[in-house]
């Protein structure tokens, strides 16, 4: 029931923006949560994955810009958050902490509220998301989890530690076709220095995007590269 929920947020969050939070299909989807896990508040993973929701969607006012691309979140302006829902994910997670078992949604929505506390210190705390996703990876290695700590690491440790991260997983089934793995790679490339690698990376990206809004900020994060 969790992954039917969480997928169901996962379909439409993404075009979640403004007046149309109440009404969209991400919305219902915290809704769910939360009522399950009023029904089921001994359930960690529950109370995780209603904070998770409750945190994800309070940003989605400062997701999209006028034009209609997407805004990454480390340009997001906290201001432009919703801190109803970030109270409510911090009280479900601190409910789903005072239990023992932890696991996979409870990791991801404690990932969320490092990106939410940005409202209140005005830094993101990357060591502590390095760990996190640390985590995550033991709990479900999945490919996202994968490349999201390769990004992480390269925020802490430099470009070619999260270079060398995403080398490893390369191989890895459907590596070549994720989007996130190209987009990632590209960044860490620009990072480096390394601009022509980095604009064969992000041509790679754009074209296995399919969300308008992500694409549009891909060119232009390709476009700032230059030609030569």
């Amino acid at each position: 029931m969790l992954e039917a929920i969480y997928g169901a947020y996962a379909i439409d969050w993404q075009g979640v923006a403004g007046p149309s939070v109440r009404e969209s299909l991400a919305a219902e989807s915290l809704y769910l949560a939360t009522v399950l896990a009023a029904l089921l508040p001994r359930e960690p993973e529950v109370l995780g994955l209603a904070a998770l929701l409750s945190f994800s969607l309070s940003r989605a006012p400062a997701r999209t810009a006028p034009d209609g691309s997407t805004i990454a979140l480390d340009d997001q302006d906290p201001a432009s958050w919703d801190g109803e829902l970030i109270r409510q994910g911090e009280t479900l997670l601190r409910r789903a902490h005072g239990f023992d078992n932890i696991g996979r949604f409870q990791v991801e929505a404690a990932i969320q509220s490092v990106h939410c506390d940005r409202a209140r210190s005005g830094e993101t705390d990357r060591p502590a998301l390095l760990s996190l996703y640390g985590a995550l990876v033991r709990i479900a290695p999945t490919l996202g989890a994968r490349v999201a700590r390769a990004a992480a690491l390269g925020a802490v440790e430099g470009a070619a530690a999260g270079l060398a991260a995403l080398d490893s997983v390369a191989a890895l089934p459907g590596a070549d076709r994720f989007q996130p793995a190209w987009a990632t790679r590209a960044h860490l490339l620009a990072e480096a220095g390394r601009l022509a690698d980095a604009r064969l990376a992000y041509h790679r990206a754009i074209a296995l995007c399919t969300d308008p809004g992500i694409r549009s900020r891909l060119l232009e994060q390709c476009a700032l590269l230059g030609t030569n």
